[in-house]
């Protein structure tokens, strides 16, 4: 009895040393970076610590005859990690209530007082719809004939992969959850929110290698005053009809932003607006970075199409910031007061950072040049543009698959 106690208790080690637990071992690496980079560099550890640590949660080695990730359950009855995937990525629940909450973080004034900005929010979705084109030709590449023989598996991955540009974690799930990608969880959502959490590391080089040192410094006048009370009040609302009407596939996430929105904007519900923003926002984050985390099983993620699809999000990320940048220094050959062209690569849905990124740029090259307002209407306008374009894509490509 003592020596098969023993030999429970030592199987995990043992397990450490098969081919599926060197697999394990790199999967606990891949887990120590996210929480180096969430601790050490300071790289959005909200979102990345969790994941990290949902990671090694999800690949803990089998001791016990228990069954991981669930940590600790069986099929018939779940562990805690499958019931939180269940509950808040399955069914959408948290990025719905993820967008409630950034809804009440978001001030809609300066898009108000500058609505041209919202044209950066549509520009910089250009790389969801490029890389969902070449995703198209490079999937069937690397995808098992037993992945391909899944009907229209090709077309609903990139799908969630081009979304992944616009460094939307939400909405990115939305369209993974709603295309039925749950083997490819891991490396969509891993890349969606990695990617938006390196923001600071990967949009500085590509608005440099778009822009000269002189239009970096371009100065763009602001006028300050406040849009009226009325006005903010309206827009979540109007944003909500038109979006649900145009585009009926964006109404959850849309209808969730704008009702955070609202409860920011209507005066009388400091208390929610405050729950909102902040209990609520780190709440749900905690439980959406160990959900995410806990796809991240090693025999899932340790794959030619994990590769590639976090190569494709890199490039959809790149893609969306050269498409910002690139129409800003369009429009400013027509333009007689000249746009700084770093504004149209905030035009991605990654708020606030993306805003903070190009103010920062802006005043390493001026000290006293300030973009951060017209920067942030132009990442508001980015949220709200990603979601559409989601909602767009989920519309068309059922019509295809039909």
């Amino acid at each position: 009895m003592f020596s098969d106690i023993m030999a429970d208790l030592f199987s995990g080690v043992a397990f450490l040393f098969t081919a599926a637990g060197l697999k394990t071992l790199v999967m606990f690496i891949i887990a120590g970076t996210l929480i180096y980079l969430a601790i050490k560099k300071d790289y959005e550890p909200a979102l990345l610590l969790p994941i990290g640590f949902g990671a090694i949660l999800a690949n803990l080695p089998p001791v016990l005859g228990t069954a991981f990730p669930a940590v600790i359950g069986t099929v018939e009855e779940p562990g805690f990690l499958q019931v939180l995937f269940s509950a808040g990525i399955a069914n959408e629940l948290f990025p719905v209530l993820i967008f409630i909450a950034v809804g009440a973080m978001i001030d809609f004034s300066p898009l108000l007082k500058d609505p041209s900005m919202i044209f950066f929010g549509a520009a910089a979705q250009f790389g969801i719809f490029a890389t969902f084109l070449l995703s198209i030709a490079l999937l069937p590449l690397v995808l098992s004939p037993e992945q391909l023989a899944e009907p229209n598996i090709v077309l609903r991955l990139a799908s969630a992969i081009g979304i992944i540009g616009a460094a939307d974690g939400p909405t990115t799930l939305y369209v993974a959850n709603h295309f039925n990608l749950k083997d490819y969880m891991a490396p969509i959502s891993v890349a969606a929110y990695s990617y938006m959490s390196l923001v600071p590391v990967i949009q500085p080089p590509v608005i440099r290698a778009l822009t000269t040192k002189e239009e970096r410094k371009i100065r763009m006048d602001y006028h300050g005053k406040r849009a009226s009370k009325l006005a903010l009040i309206l827009f979540p609302i109007i944003t909500t009809l038109v979006a649900g009407i145009i585009v009926p596939m964006s109404a959850p996430l849309v209808g969730s932003l704008m009702f955070g929105n609202l409860v920011r904007e209507c005066g009388v519900l400091e208390r929610l607006s405050k729950t909102a923003q902040n209990e609520l926002a780190n709440l749900v984050t905690i439980l959406l970075g160990l959900s995410i985390g806990s796809t991240m099983l090693a025999e899932n993620f340790l794959r030619w199409d994990t590769a590639l699809i976090m190569a494709l999000g890199l490039a959809a990320f790149v893609f969306d910031t050269a498409g910002g940048v690139l129409f800003a220094k369009f429009l400013n050959l027509f333009r007689k007061n000249k746009i700084n062209p770093m504004i149209g690569a905030a035009g991605i849905s990654a708020f606030p950072m993306s805003a903070r990124v190009i103010q920062k740029m802006a005043k390493e090259e001026d000290p006293y040049n300030f973009v951060l307002m017209q920067a942030t209407s132009a990442n508001v306008s980015g949220q709200l543009g990603s979601i559409v374009a989601g909602g767009l894509v989920i519309t068309l490509v059922s019509l295809l698959i039909r």
